[in-house]
């Protein structure tokens, strides 16, 4: 087959490359670049794209770099500031790959090949004549959640050569392979953000806002914060509050205040219900109108584990999770990925809505 690879300088696009070689395809290496807010150079870019081309080097492969800069921050990163102007905390790893990786690079390039290959770990499942998205091996790495608003064309026109392989044999690969990568670390942060300072982003585009800390339970004020849009709920880190732990339970946009309540074990940032909005399905709908109560598993922040719970439909768009284990942090905004009952194909996601964020 001829297949586009997505690479990005690191060990997992870079063993993507070398099993799709071993198996006779034939390939394109293509490098989205994305240049920073600033007028600073990104000199970890320079540093991704000298990797990539001893890769392409190496392989015999064909490389091109090509931007997608303006559609990166015209649709991603508006996104995100728009969702946290809103109080609500958004995912933009979810975007950039529904978005850009697979919307505006399939559109521009990715389409004329006959697939489109990257380093996500995840695979797909075809049953009937159905794609299904489907987890990693790994279940440490799995990234379908990252995945889970991609639309049913792209799904089918994607091959995740790591799908079945441990992060260690990935490695193990790479280095038996003499990658000039091999020991290079894993890229960390905001889809092609790695770098930046988040909180940085944030203040440079909304700036600071001096707001009251106050504690749920007592309406005492206990501190200060710069703005409610550097906070999500669920939060523990970064509150600057003595006697802790404190964690942010609820938000009042309006009047630019945070509520936090203390202790571990507090039941106030714990919750068993997500209602859901905006619900997409990758591969249609696997229960139409009858999901009443439906086992699932879920997750509603990146992390290995899944979640047992219910799934009822309300409405084409409308739906609620009743968690049966108590779930931290459910922050309106984020997206929570639904999984059948074994936690094996990913069907898709829905929009954490909520009270603890007033308007």
């Amino acid at each position: 087959m001829n297949i586009a690879v997505l690479i990005s300088g690191g060990v997992d696009s870079a063993v993507v490359v070398h099993k799709l070689k071993e198996q006779g395809h034939d390939l394109h290496l293509f490098y989205i670049r994305i240049g920073l807010d600033t007028d600073e150079g990104d000199c970890s870019a320079e540093e991704d794209i000298e990797m990539c081309t001893l890769i392409a080097r190496k392989y015999g492969c064909l490389f091109d770099v090509v931007s997608l800069h303006q559609e990166y921050w015209d649709n991603v990163m508006e996104y995100a500031l728009n969702t946290v102007r809103q109080g609500l905390t958004p995912n933009p790893d979810i975007m950039c790959n529904k978005m850009i990786k697979f919307g505006y690079f399939e559109q521009r390039w990715g389409h004329e090949f006959d697939k489109t290959a990257t380093g996500h770990y995840a695979s797909t499942d075809v049953i009937g004549d159905i794609t299904y998205l489907a987890t990693a091996v790994d279940p440490v790495k799995d990234q379908t959640d990252f995945l889970a608003r991609i639309s049913y064309e792209q799904l089918c026109h994607l091959m995740f050569p790591l799908g079945n392989m441990p992060k260690a044999a990935v490695r193990e690969t790479a280095i038996a392979a003499r990658m000039p990568n091999a020991f290079r670390k894993d890229s960390q942060g905001i889809c092609f953000l790695g770098k930046i300072n988040y909180n940085d982003f944030i203040k440079r585009h909304l700036g600071i806002k001096k707001g009251a800390i106050i504690e749920l339970e007592t309406g005492r004020k206990i501190g200060e914060h710069n703005g409610f849009w550097f906070h999500t709920i669920g939060q523990r880190k970064g509150l600057g509050l003595s006697g802790g732990p404190w964690y942010v339970v609820k938000k009042n946009v309006h009047d630019n205040v945070i509520y936090v309540s203390n202790g571990y074990d507090t039941e106030k940032q714990y919750g068993n219900t997500l209602h859901l909005d905006e619900m997409h399905f990758i591969s249609g709908n696997p229960w139409g109108e009858e999901c009443n109560k439906t086992p699932i598993t879920f997750k509603n922040r990146h992390a290995p584990e899944f979640q047992p719970g219910t799934l009822t439909r309300l409405n084409d768009k409308e739906y609620v999770i009743e968690s049966q284990n108590r779930v931290q942090g459910i922050a309106p905004g984020q997206f929570a990925v639904i999984y059948d009952a074994k936690g094996h194909l990913c069907y898709g996601s829905g929009i954490i809505t909520g009270q603890n964020v007033i308007l």
